[in-house]
């Protein structure tokens, strides 16, 4: 543990690498434990709620107000979807009875949402008692994105979800597709067999079960939304940066870490892909010396092709180099 009293955003953190060399695998443990980094935990729950609740739900209404098929549900996934948001409250309400509560009386739901200010009765599988889809409903009370896998033919889909935060992907564009398909522009898994065994890993799920995984890139200022759609609003900031000044690198350029779980439903027998995305500007990474020594580390050995698939080709240089010369890191 640091020494120095740390923010509450850098104590809650979760800082992807723990171990000295970086590796390009699955990295999947199960879910519900806390995890212990250099500065503190994490992942108590897979659901949770932080200082940025409000925020970032008035910015996922923004996005998909401005993009309504950030929202996609195959025919197919009614029954996935109001499993999901029962699922999802259930939760919600078990990592935080103080705000959210869920109670059932004959067939009838009754959902609280107390940090929303939310009230709403429904009947699971009765669009008339919800005023929107179910996936749509509950994905605009959590700050985590979803996707939904369908389990047919021997092989996963991604069939519905709710995706406002992705790091440069597009569920438009890949709903309805496979496992396989989706994942096929990622370097170097392939010729490893790192997908098929990731599916057959998945497809070997039972009810209930829970495992949890990370990933990383690099963002610029924050930016949450920064899907293919809307890449004319975001692309250039990546050269911006690399061409301004490098004192601002450490304000700027963010660590964004995606904590993602994976949750084999019963009813529908889907399986629930989380994703909670987390930002740190590297000036605070650099709070946590072992961090700011390790991002560093894993910057000057990530493989190009890599780099390249993250979108970090441009921003990498400039993180090392300031990590380099504001934070006293070392070859």
């Amino acid at each position: 543990m640091t020494a120095v009293a740390l923010p509450a955003r850098v104590v809650g953190f979760p800082f992807p690498f723990p171990h000295e060399t970086y590796r390009y695998s699955t990295n999947v443990e199960p879910a519900g434990t806390r995890a212990v980094t250099a500065a503190g935990g994490w992942g108590e729950h897979p659901v949770d709620v932080d200082e940025y609740y409000r925020d970032e739900l008035v910015e996922r209404d923004r996005v998909l107000a401005a993009d309504p098929s950030r929202f996609q549900a195959l025919p197919h996934m009614d029954v996935a979807q109001w499993e999901t948001m029962t699922t999802l409250m259930r939760m919600l309400a078990d990592a935080h009875p103080d705000r959210f509560s869920l109670t059932r009386i004959g067939s009838e739901w009754h959902w609280r949402n107390g940090e929303l200010g939310w009230e709403q009765s429904f009947v699971p599988g009765d669009p008339d008692t919800l005023p929107e889809p179910p996936l749509r409903y509950i994905g605009r009370q959590v700050q985590e994105d979803i996707v939904l896998l369908d389990q047919r033919q021997g092989a996963l889909w991604g069939d519905a979800g709710l995706v406002t935060f992705a790091a440069d992907w597009s569920l438009r564009f890949d709903v309805g597709m496979s496992f396989l398909q989706i994942h096929g522009p990622v370097p170097r898994v392939h010729e490893e067999g790192v997908i098929p065994r990731a599916q057959q890993f998945l497809m070997g799920l039972q009810a209930g079960q829970r495992y949890r995984r990370t990933n990383w890139t690099l963002t610029v200022d924050r930016r949450l939304d920064t899907a293919t759609e809307t890449y004319p609003d975001w692309g250039r900031d990546r050269r911006l940066l690399a061409e301004g000044p490098l004192a601002d690198v450490g304000r700027r350029l963010h660590l964004r870490v995606e904590v993602q779980h994976l949750i084999r439903l019963g009813a529908s027998n889907a399986i629930l892909f989380l994703i909670r995305t987390h930002m740190l500007p590297l000036e605070d990474v650099a709070l946590v010396p072992e961090w700011a020594q390790r991002l560093h580390d894993i910057l000057v050995e990530l493989p190009d092709d890599i780099a390249d698939y993250k979108g970090i080709t441009r921003t990498r240089g400039p993180g090392i180099d300031w990590l380099r010369e504001y934070a006293g890191t070392h070859n």
